[in-house]
Order: structure tokens, then C-alpha cells, then sequence
């Protein structure tokens, strides 16, 4: 039973309060419930500050008298004298809290869950005409059914999984990737005009452009590195690579080497060399340099001797 401060409780009501979103997960993924004191109504909490009372004069008490040397000692002086507590007839009966728990409480109780909790941010985007939703912090791109192709989804993101849902329905579940411009995809997601696209994948183009030349791969690297739609990227890529099949891999890498000292990376670049034949040029290093003017106020190198 939480006090109704901000960090629990959103929205305060008599008959049903809005609880924080992330503490009504980690409630459900243990299988408790919230119950939230009511406003105004100190009572409500007797019970908890009772025993917030009784912790502090049966154990901080206690230990208090004693110096530990490490924390490992003063966590093991903790749970001694919590046993100590709990093994105490309680005032007036002939049973202990200890014997209590073991007799009425402990066959009640649910086993815990085999996972621990993990705490999870959400973050709003739209699904793209892929199928595919990027997951803004990691840049990374996971599958959703079809359907829900130019619809706004909300992600939930754990450091180990990463859960889409729609209306408060969860469309998707997949396991966190945080490889920057990478898919995730389940087939099953996919329309069949669609599944096709899932085949495109950095390592894909990455390797067929190896294959053909070290600058190529340099080439396709620097096309994916820019900060663009991703099936853009990728069919300027296919673009770079079909060249290859109609020029030559002899003549597309010296294009890719061309176009990789301009400093410009697309597909219209490579199009334009090949087409001009612009791979064949010779260009002098020195090529824009001009003469040294003689001129009387330059010592020359005969100076320094």
C-alpha cells in the first residue's frame, strides 16, 4: 500500500487511481496488486508505519551497537537479527511470526517469475511501408504484421526484448538488437510483396560489394552510413552493384575509387562516371599546381648553405 506520491500514483481517485505505468508493470510481472492509500486518510497506512516502527527497534537497533568491517558482515548482522525478530512469541499468543508464516502464508504464495523485472522505456513511431518500426534510441528496425503498415505503434523496450503494441494490443515481440540501421524481422509479419525486402541487409550488400573490390565494399559502406530511409539506401546500393554486370567490376571499382576522392556517395554519381567514362581518366597529383615565380624577395634553397 504506496502513499499517492507522484512516483506511484499519476492521477489520484478515491475509487480507482491511475498508477504509474512502469509500477503497475513490475506489479503485474510479480503478481501483486497496487493499493494505493486513501488522500487525507493516515490510517490507511497504520499497518505499514507500524512496521516501519518495529523493523527500526527489533533490527537498525540492534546492529547499530555493533561495528562490521564490510558489507557482506552487516547484511549477514541484518538477516540475524530479522531471524531473532521473526522467531519471537508475539505478545499474548503462542506462535511466532516465523511459525505463522510457515503454518497460514508460505503454501499461498505464488513462486516467483524465473525472470527478474526489468525496467522499460516506451517510445512512439509510426510503422513503415516495410513493415518494419524504428526504434529510435538504437536506430534498429523490427518487424510488425503487415497491416498495421502507416499506423502509430508504441514500443516497449527492455535491455533484453522489445514489445509492440497497437491500442494496447501487443502486435509484435522480438529480441533487442542494437545494431545501428539493422532488421529484425519475423517472415510471418510479412505480406508477400513485401517479404522480398527483408532479403536486403547491409551484410548482404556489403559482402557482394567485397567480392568485386575493397573500395567497392568502401563505397557501398559510405551509401549505407547516410542518414537516409533505409530501402532508399538499399536500392542505390542494388543500383552500385548492377553496374558491375553491365560495366565490368574492372570498371565500376575504378569508378567507386574516383567517386570516393570526390567525397560524394550515390547512385547517380558512379552512373555519371561510368557513362562519361570518366573511370579512365589520369589525373596528375600536381595536376593544379602552378610554377614558382622567380621574385626577389624569395631566398631559395642556396640561402641556407
Amino acid at each position: 500500500m504506496p502513499d499517492n506520491l507522484k512516483a506511484a500514483v499519476t492521477k489520484s481517485s478515491r475509487y480507482e487511481p491511475t498508477l504509474n505505468e512502469t509500477f503497475e508493470d513490475f506489479a503485474d510481472h510479480y503478481g501483486t496488486t497496487i493499493l494505493p492509500a486513501r488522500a487525507y486518510r493516515p490510517r490507511d497506512k497504520a499497518l505499514v508505519e507500524g512496521a516501519v516502527k518495529i523493523i527500526y527497534t527489533k533490527i537498525y537497533a540492534p546492529i547499530n551497537r555493533v561495528t562490521y568491517h564490510s558489507l557482506k558482515e552487516l547484511n549477514t548482522g541484518i538477516w540475524e537479527a530479522l531471524e531473532t525478530h521473526n522467531s519471537q512469541l508475539l505478545k499474548g499468543r503462542n506462535y511466532s511470526r516465523r511459525l505463522q508464516f510457515e503454518e497460514i502464508e508460505r503454501h499461498t504464495l505464488m513462486p516467483l517469475p524465473v525472470l527478474l523485472y526489468q525496467f522499460k522505456k516506451h517510445f512512439y513511431a509510426k510503422v513503415i511501408k516495410n513493415g518494419h518500426v524504428n526504434l529510435g534510441p538504437d536506430k534498429h528496425y523490427y518487424s510488425v504484421p503487415y497491416r498495421f503498415i502507416g499506423k502509430r505503434v508504441k514500443l516497449l523496450y527492455s535491455r533484453t526484448i522489445v514489445e509492440i503494441y497497437s491500442n494496447y494490443e501487443r502486435i509484435a515481440l522480438h529480441k533487442r538488437a542494437k545494431n545501428p540501421y539493422g532488421y529484425t524481422t519475423d517472415k510471418d509479419h510479412m505480406a508477400t510483396t513485401h517479404r522480398f525486402v527483408t532479403d536486403w541487409t547491409p551484410d548482404k550488400f556489403l559482402d557482394w560489394a567485397a567480392s568485386i573490390h575493397e573500395d567497392v565494399r568502401l563505397y557501398i559502406l559510405k551509401i549505407l552510413d547516410r542518414k537516409q530511409h533505409p530501402e532508399q539506401a538499399y536500392k542505390s546500393c542494388l543500383g552500385v552493384l548492377g553496374f558491375a554486370k553491365k560495366a565490368g567490376n574492372e570498371r565500376l571499382t575504378m569508378a567507386c575509387q574516383r567517386a570516393l576522392s570526390y567525397g560524394i556517395h550515390n547512385y547517380k554519381t558512379i552512373q555519371t562516371i561510368l557513362e562519361n567514362k570518366m573511370d579512365g581518366y589520369e589525373e596528375s597529383l600536381f595536376a593544379d599546381e602552378l610554377p614558382m615565380p622567380n621574385h626577389d624577395n624569395i631566398r631559395g634553397k642556396d640561402y641556407y648553405k
